[in-house]
């Protein structure tokens, strides 16, 4: 596991460790407009380089290949290769790559979970809670 994860505990709350590296991490959602805004939300937040895009889940598994991120925040329902399908095949190439399916679409949970997923936010979810599954133990 990368050192980048670090944390550093100070009374009630974690936050990362300033020295550590960011976690790197992909964006894969159908609409662009929502890769835009996951984009700008995490990008003014520490801990973390958004270091690629993909539009559908055949992009995603090979951005995953090209860029190695540290995690993957995947839209559920895409085009060519959904959110489940590319989250099994995330997980058997890179198993340290953590994979947090992001949908509306909530019957999907447990489908996302079995196929490997570390975490299921729904869209819409408070930003609190989309950290806190991006970066476990990590709360602001």
């Amino acid at each position: 596991m990368r050192a980048s994860g670090a944390t550093v505990q100070t009374g009630a709350v974690t936050t990362p460790d300033v020295g550590a590296a960011p976690l790197r991490l992909l964006i894969a959602d159908d609409r662009a407009r929502t890769r835009r805004a996951l984009r700008a939300l995490l990008a003014v937040r520490p801990g973390f380089e958004v270091v690629g895009e993909a539009a559908d889940g055949e992009e995603a598994v090979a951005a995953v290949e090209r860029l190695r991120p540290d995690l993957v925040l995947l839209d559920v329902r895409m085009p060519r290769l959904d959110g489940i399908a590319a989250t099994a095949l995330i997980k058997a190439g890179w198993p340290f790559v953590r994979v947090v399916a992001h949908s509306l679409a909530l019957e999907r949970r447990a489908d996302a979970l079995a196929a490997g997923a570390d975490a299921f936010v729904p869209k819409g979810a408070p930003t609190d809670e989309l950290l806190a599954a991006l970066r476990p133990g990590w709360t602001r």
